[in-house]
């Protein structure tokens, strides 16, 4: 089970382009000076809850997020609880392994290649957007809910999406989760796994991603679009 969650901080800053630049230049060179200027680059935090789809992140959304956000740009900072894990899967069974004991933070930076921060240190201020991946982890060590409940948990009335609403033969295995999340007073939209949902009041992107049981690829693309909305709605 898993899927896609971001949500885009309201850091907008005022500046005139024609203040404070020396030499007696023109409006119109002015300007020119202050279109050419090289665009900030989106800071986006990336939020991991592990390594593995059974008790962590979901490593192939992960993956994919880091690689639209580097094609867009976008500065990354990824981050983790520092906390036990709920339980560690053994992934080729789907069973807990009752011997091992795992940390949140450690096992995320497997993903992050060693470049991870404590979540505690995470600062709204510091960043135009958080995107969390899914991932039963997501589910267990945050929490206690998939990424777009997240949301519908936090914000009442929010708009988000896990894709179809019934299974369709076994398709959507987690279409259950829309009633879910219209039971928490949240908006359901229907989308295709390739399609984001943009909730432009409170800046949440939300993507099926795995909760559909699609090609990897049509997955990846899902992410690229909730990745390229959520790019779009920092403005920058």
């Amino acid at each position: 089970m898993a899927a896609v969650r971001a949500l885009v901080g309201s850091r907008l800053a005022a500046a005139s382009a024609f203040a404070s630049l020396p030499g007696g230049r023109t409006p119109s060179q002015r300007a020119a000076i202050h279109l050419s200027a090289p665009q900030p680059a989106a800071k986006v935090a990336l939020v991991l809850s592990g390594c593995g789809v059974y008790d962590g992140t979901e490593i192939h959304e992960a993956s994919a997020i880091l690689v639209h956000l580097s094609r867009g740009g976008a500065e990354v900072q990824i981050f983790a609880p520092d906390v036990p894990q709920m339980h560690v899967i053994d992934h080729t069974k789907g069973q807990p392994s009752e011997s091992e004991s795992r940390n949140v933070l450690t096992e995320s930076a497997r993903i992050a290649r060693g470049k991870i921060t404590d979540l505690a240190k995470l600062s709204a201020a510091n960043h135009d957007a958080t995107i969390f991946p899914g991932g039963f982890g997501a589910a267990k060590n945050l929490l206690c809910c998939i990424a777009p409940v997240l949301a519908a948990k936090v914000l009442r009335g929010v708009e988000v999406t896990v894709g179809h609403e019934q299974e369709e033969g076994g398709k959507w295995p987690y279409a259950g989760t829309a009633e879910a999340i219209k039971a928490l007073g949240a908006k359901h939209f229907v989308k295709e796994v390739a399609e984001a949902h943009v909730d432009q009041k409170n800046k949440v992107v939300t993507t099926p991603a795995f909760m559909c049981q699609a090609a990897l690829h049509h997955i990846h693309d899902g992410i690229g679009a909730m990745v390229q909305k959520v790019l779009e709605l920092t403005g920058k």
